[in-house]
């Protein structure tokens, strides 16, 4: 009998413990062992040029997948435990450059984290296509053999082997369809392992207003386990972010509704991934227009745009523009702690063979510990 860790009701209460009731105030701050958030530091002062400042951290997140647009509408959960570190310089007119790096286990519960619009491809399918034509083949064979019979025996044994035939057929492929539905729409989600993940960044501030940023996710399977294979997975990006304001605004403080505009910011971020086998699962760019605010200590911040999505060949898929946004939260505790939550909403506008037309959502929570 297979053990697990945490159930679904024990996951999501370990989630909700560390739900977030405040938030960081530093909306530019670099992310840390969370790959795309904003989830490190905890609003330390911006470096003089020429200091340098180096702190270890320590991020705990659980995070879940629904994938709603899908077949049996799939789900996955994960809780990360990523120990790393921030190395940052100061620079002139208040820029900065700065170094993360994060890696530690990954606990996984239905299948592991993938690149966005990994496909799961049918072989089903592929199956019966092959399995229809060999039977056509064999059936062709059968009528030349038929034909040597006089009308009788044609008449006889046709009718007969037709019903055995058929009724056969039917059951088989009855059978095969159940199996495959059950395959495809079943979707466990129990414990199934624990991974490894990594993060590596390097951020470069010419200023407080922009910032230029390349990272690499490095996701290892440990073991060969349902859709899972056992290796290393990759993920690749770059990202601009373009504060248009001075960013600071907090209705705390007095600011009002007006004031939002000195919180707006864009962004724009190419992404590439490849499975642990090596096969490039695409690419996708996110052009976001974003706001930023305060709330006391509470900080918020939301973004969306298009996400001008290319499959990889594997897929069968054409080249579309999805949509994508996502609204975080953060509070800081102390100095060295901060809470963090998030929920990334993503539409897909076209569907296909093994994907569908329709939304999947990513949410996470955690804490953030830095030393």
């Amino acid at each position: 009998m297979r053990r697990c860790l945490f159930n679904r009701p024990q996951f999501l209460f370990l989630a909700l413990l560390l739900a977030p009731v405040t938030l960081d105030a530093t909306l530019c701050r670099p992310s840390v062992a969370g790959g795309n958030h904003n989830h490190g530091g905890s609003g330390e002062e911006a470096l003089e040029a020429g200091e340098f400042r180096a702190s270890p951290v320590l991020s705990i997140e659980g995070h879940g997948g629904f994938m709603t647009n899908l077949d049996g509408s799939p789900e996955h959960y994960a809780i990360d435990g990523l120990f790393g570190v921030v190395m940052e310089w100061g620079l002139e007119n208040g820029g900065s450059l700065a170094i993360e790096a994060a890696i530690g286990p990954a606990l996984v519960w239905g299948e592991a984290e993938h690149f966005y619009g990994k496909v799961h491809v049918d072989e089903h399918d592929e199956e019966t296509d092959s399995h229809t034509e060999d039977e056509h083949a064999d059936h062709d064979d059968d009528d030349d053999h038929d034909d040597d019979h006089d009308d009788d025996e044609h008449d006889d044994d046709h009718g007969d082997d037709h019903d055995d035939d058929h009724d056969d057929d039917e059951h088989d492929d009855d059978h095969d369809d159940d199996d495959g539905h059950a395959d495809h729409g079943s979707h466990d989600t129990d414990y199934k392992r624990s991974d490894v993940r990594g993060f590596l960044q390097a951020r470069y501030a010419p200023n407080d207003r922009l910032s230029l940023s390349v990272s690499w996710n490095p996701y290892y399977v440990t073991k060969d386990q349902g859709e899972d294979i056992k290796g290393l997975k990759n993920e690749l990006g770059a990202k601009v972010v373009w504060a248009l304001g001075d960013g600071d605004v907090n209705f705390a403080l007095g600011d009002r509704l007006e004031d939002l505009i000195d919180g707006v910011y864009l962004s724009i971020e190419h992404r590439q991934g490849w499975e642990t086998d090596g096969t490039w699962m695409g690419n996708y760019t996110d052009p976001r227009l974003g706001v930023g605010f305060n709330v006391d200590l509470l900080n918020i911040s939301l973004n969306a745009g298009p996400r001008f999505y290319v499959p990889g060949s594997y897929s069968g898929l054409e080249q579309r523009t999805d949509f994508a946004g996502e609204l975080e939260v953060a509070y800081p505790v102390g100095n060295n702690t901060v809470l963090f939550a998030h929920w990334q909403p993503t539409y897909s506008s076209k569907g296909g063979s093994g994907w569908g037309k329709g939304w999947q959502h990513h949410v996470g929570t955690g804490v953030t510990f830095s030393f």
